[in-house]
């Protein structure tokens, strides 16, 4: 069983890794009751980009090898990251710079973007 988001921008959220309220570091504050509510703008897209940044220059050379690493598998294990160096604090920051990477792009395609994510 996964978690989701979904609606002008959909997707899963990683399994034991990555939290619902994930996009709250983007700019927005999501709404709680079993699901959380977002709605980012133009407004937003400043802060969405300046968090994206701030993760790519965090993970560095890690997201290259994080993007290696994940084009030729469908599944990993944590020994398996381990042995290439990769935390779970890293793994975390890859799967949040996924989320914020769909979020700035459907802002700028949509002039906005409005999703819901399971809890």
């Amino acid at each position: 069983m996964g978690r989701y988001y979904s609606g002008a921008i959909n997707g899963k959220f990683w399994f034991a890794v990555q939290s619902s309220n994930a996009a709250d570091r983007f700019g927005v504050t999501g709404q709680v009751p079993d699901i959380i509510n977002y709605y980012f703008d133009e407004e937003n897209l400043e802060e969405v980009e300046n968090e994206i940044k701030r993760i790519e220059e965090f993970l560095g050379d890690k997201k290259n090898q994080l993007d290696e690493f994940f084009k030729s598998r469908q599944s990993y294990s944590d020994e398996m990251l381990l042995k290439i160096g990769i935390s779970e604090y890293d793994l975390s920051e890859y799967a949040d710079l996924e989320l914020g990477i769909k979020i700035r792009d459907c802002i700028i395609e949509q002039g906005g973007c409005e999703f819901v994510a399971e809890c």
